[in-house]
């Protein structure tokens, strides 16, 4: 975004929601109406098929179990509302391993055999990149739920999109102004060696530049390592702050071994919640983490100032006020990534009933009308606060969340504004051709 202060897409926006405003009033008098049957106002009552690009096994298994959770209740609950333009919403599911060979066989499937019309879902940011070729070879649409900044930085093309959660390059972009103020200025990082945790280390290093700090030690760890300590030593004694962010099956070793080698004299920690997503923070071994801070994307905990949207939606997901499940206490959720699920289902139900989706025919139809979207308002189907997309570089930007672990639970001390998250365009897919 070349202007800090100004919203993407301004000139198109009134149009827009004038659009969707008639299209919402039409169905719910249709609905309203004696004798209208769920999905009576559909052209036709042949479901509308998404192909869930899930994350079952490899090492993002722990977000893809809470992903397929979220997807699922958002489902049932656009479903029981008239479905998308009046026709029922069945998701298509394929594990894709965490593995980016796999995610494009994975995308070809749901282009082919199950003849889909959009494919959705998936995190790691590997696989998004090995994906996205397949996407736009086959004019797949392809709505990726990943943060990493491969979309905004035009590295993909035109079929593939992030509209419901937002990248790494702006959530360390806010970040950096409350690190440099409040924890210190000289930084070791300690992150994944991928793309996901290159993206931190190249964004946050000129972030924190720009604050008058600096990034004296990088430390990259494979995304299979199972032990950490021989890292720690690398870090240098003059650290001010230690900003971690780890992700896979290992991360409660991770901390915990952190804790171990620390103990009550290491630097001020600043992590993201990655390190401890799926984590219970009470478990043994983690209390070195009271009075250190954490980026979240969606509070894990419920606040003070929890809006009703929020409440709403862990309902819905069966998630309680500790973001732990319903069912089981010790079952903790991905909480601060997989609300991006649930908001781009909606998106995807915006952008279909603004463009009166009918078949495959339409999937132009469909990514010119979400580039128009612009402003996002919190609500019931956008819980995790309101947002603006860049229809320009296919990105949304929304507000972030440091939150300080006290007594034993995460608690939001500062909140971000949208706007600083904003950087200049890097690319314009709408001059791509569809």
């Amino acid at each position: 975004m070349a202007d800090k202060g100004k919203k993407p897409g301004l000139e198109t926006r009134r149009s827009v929601i004038t659009k969707l405003a008639i299209g919402a009033g039409t169905l719910a008098g249709a609905s309203a109406m004696p004798g209208f049957m769920r999905y009576s106002q559909a052209q036709t009552s042949e479901p509308i098929k998404i192909g869930f690009q899930v994350h079952r096994t490899g090492i993002g298994a722990a977000y893809g179990r809470w992903y397929d959770r979220t997807t699922a209740a958002a489902v049932a609950r656009i479903n029981d509302m008239g479905g998308i333009g009046g026709r029922p919403v069945e998701i298509i599911m394929e594990d894709d391993g965490t593995d980016p060979k796999r995610g494009a066989e994975v995308l070809e499937k749901f282009a082919r055999q199950h003849k889909c019309d959009v494919a959705y879902g998936t995190l790691f940011s590997h696989v998004v990149i090995g994906s996205a070729p397949t996407a736009g070879e086959l004019k797949l649409p392809y709505f990726v739920v990943s943060e990493g900044h491969h979309v905004a930085s035009g590295g993909l093309n035109r079929y593939t999109l992030q509209p419901g959660i937002t990248d790494v390059k702006s959530q360390v972009i806010s970040m950096a102004p409350f690190v440099a103020n409040n924890l210190g200025k000289k930084v070791t990082m300690i992150y994944p060696d991928f793309a996901f945790g290159h993206d931190h280390r190249d964004f946050f290093s000129a972030a924190i530049e720009k604050q008058g700090g600096q990034v004296i030690e990088k430390i990259a760890i494979p995304p299979s390592e199972t032990s950490f300590t021989k890292y720690f030593p690398k870090i240098p004694r003059d650290t001010e702050v230690l900003y971690h962010v780890m992700v896979g099956p290992a991360v409660l070793t991770f901390v915990k071994e952190m804790g171990e080698f620390f103990g009550s004299n290491g630097p001020q920690i600043f992590g993201f919640i990655d390190s401890l997503e799926a984590v219970n923070i009470n478990s043994p071994g983690l209390e070195f983490l009271e009075g250190s801070y954490f980026w979240e994307g969606n509070p894990r905990y419920a606040q003070k100032d929890q809006t009703s949207f929020d409440k709403a939606y862990r309902q819905a997901v069966g998630v309680d006020d500790t973001g732990a499940s319903l069912s089981d206490p010790g079952d903790v959720s991905t909480y601060a990534h997989m609300f991006g699920c649930w908001e781009t289902l909606n998106i995807i139900k915006q952008g279909m009933e603004a463009c009166s989706y009918r078949d495959t025919r339409d999937r132009a139809a469909l990514i010119e009308a979400v580039e128009l979207i612009t402003d996002i308002p919190a609500s019931d189907d956008h819980p995790q606060g309101a947002k603006i997309f860049n229809g320009k570089t296919h990105q949304v930007f929304g507000h972030q969340y440091i939150s300080k672990v006290e007594n034993k639970r995460l608690d939001v001390v500062h909140t971000t504004s949208i706007e600083d998250g904003f950087y200049p365009d890097e690319t314009d897919y709408t001059k791509q051709p569809l």
